[in-house]
């Protein structure tokens, strides 16, 4: 993973070095994200199909990779460099400030960090974007904040395909980018409703951008927008966990019809054709540019960096405006990971865990293996508080699935016939989080001990009949 990211910067910095998109295909092929591998080969043109079908010694382009990779490496240290001193000379401004006799200049200092402003060129006030979405359309104008998420301390988030970086690029800026952070766990990211925002990067014009720290432990300023963009960064938050779902939806839907949904509504129906337990007003909004990106991607239609320049680093409206990169953040479809070892069971995308949950197992009756989510189903059995709790969602042609339980002690422990328990609180919130469709891979280890369940759960509306009287199920 460390090579991957490396190589990333280096192809970011130099996109004509055919050589260096080889070797981070092969990074990738060797971390099993074969989708992103085949992009890659396909940046490297011939020199795939020269190391492929050649047998020249490894070790002669191990060494070729080894170089590239302590370039990036010297250039990472000095942009790690570069930024403390940048933070050192800002505190140290900040420091003297008090001392200056100026005090408008003084409150100017404090006002520009702003989230919105007025635009010069209209010459008013324009409308600040409702955070919970609302129906309207939202627009990367003059003072309108993008948003995205990166490792603790990175600038990459590293799910996504190589991207123009904001300080290479600032124009891409449109405005304003404010940077969330993910703690890592284990091998992971750790994705949270309300993640901390470590730092904005602002276009100032002329190529310059202001940076401004948002994170206590680096800087001792107290941005006066801080409540305020901290309150817009967990609804973009919500907004992005609602996506991820549709997007799984409209790809599982169309992996086992073979045609992309018409309309939200085909997916929406009541059981068995419950692709999804309902929606809500963003899900609505997003619907049909989701779809088109589906298209576009089967098509191997990609955005790259001219496009997303013209863009303005994202789309001017819809409902990927205020997303760095113009679409939603994660780009892999949610996965379900069981660790059998751990008593955990994780939702994920690429390298991002969105939940880890404590679960009920029955030892080696588990069986392992890859599996789906084939039956979505509101109180088994006619029943909220019976041995399958109020939701069941069955893998595969199988007798085992993923269910509440009645006996919520034994939710950590091994005492099931082979089935997955869960909290009932738990259980309904993945039931309304996951599509049908959704892979899920059980395993032994692999997952953190640290629980990533929140206290304010993801819901949607639901209006459609997911239960099913007609069938007695046996799970074990």
């Amino acid at each position: 993973m460390r090579n991957s990211l490396y190589l990333k910067k280096y192809v970011q910095m130099h996109p004509d070095n055919k050589m260096g998109w080889y070797l981070l295909g092969k990074e990738y092929e060797k971390e099993g994200q074969l989708g992103k591998a085949n992009y890659c080969f396909n940046r490297s043109g011939g020199i795939y199909e020269a190391f492929e079908t050649s047998k020249m010694p490894s070790d002669i382009w191990k060494e070729y990779e080894q170089r590239l990779l302590q370039q990036a490496e010297e250039r990472e240290r000095r942009s790690v460099r570069l930024r403390r001193l940048l933070v050192a000379v800002m505190v140290l401004l900040l420091a003297l400030v008090p001392s200056v006799d100026a005090p408008s200049r003084h409150r100017k200092a404090q006002e520009a960090p702003a989230v919105h402003r007025p635009d010069p060129a209209a010459g008013k006030e324009r409308a600040q974007a409702d955070p919970q979405g609302g129906g309207k359309e939202p627009v990367t104008e003059k003072g309108a904040v993008m948003f995205t998420a990166v490792k603790e301390g990175g600038l990459e988030k590293g799910v996504t395909p190589i991207a123009p970086g904001p300080l290479a690029h600032p124009k891409l800026l449109g405005s304003r980018l404010a940077v969330l952070e993910m703690k890592k766990q284990g091998n992971w990211l750790a994705w949270k409703r309300r993640l901390p925002v470590g730092y904005t990067l602002e276009n100032k014009g002329s190529g310059a951008v202001a940076y401004q720290s948002y994170d206590p432990k680096t800087c001792s300023c107290r941005p006066e927008d801080g409540d305020k963009l901290a309150k817009a960064a967990s609804a973009w938050t919500e907004k992005q966990e609602e996506l991820a779902l549709l997007s799984s939806a409209i790809r599982a839907y169309q992996s086992q019809t073979g045609q992309y949904p018409k309309k939200l509504e085909d997916l929406v129906r009541p059981f068995p054709d419950n692709w999804i337990s309902g929606t809500t007003e963003g899900m609505k909004e997003a619907f049909l540019p989701l779809v088109q990106r589906a298209r576009a991607e089967a098509a191997g239609q990609k955005q790259d960096s001219s496009d997303a320049e013209k863009g303005g680093g994202a789309a001017r409206k819809g409902p990927f405006a205020d997303t760095w990169g113009g679409g939603p953040y994660f780009d892999d479809p949610l996965t379900i990971l069981v660790d059998k070892q751990n008593h955990r069971l994780a939702v994920v995308s690429g390298n991002v865990m969105l939940r880890n949950y404590k679960v009920g197992l029955g030892g080696e009756r588990t069986p392992e293996g890859r599996f789906a989510i084939t039956d979505k189903v509101m109180n088994p059995n006619g029943r909220d508080d019976g041995e399958f709790g109020s939701r069941g969602m069955q893998l595969s042609d199988t007798n085992y699935a993923i269910h509440g339980t009645n006996e919520p002690d034994s939710v950590g422990k091994d005492e099931s016939q082979g089935c997955i328990r869960m909290s009932r609180a738990d259980a309904e919130e993945l039931f309304d989080l996951v599509p049908m469709g959704t892979p899920v891979i059980i395993s032994k280890g692999g997952l953190p001990d640290d629980l990533l369940a929140p206290q304010e759960k993801f819901r949607t509306k639901r209006e459609q009949d997911q239960t099913n009287p007609r069938k007695t199920y046996h799970w074990l």
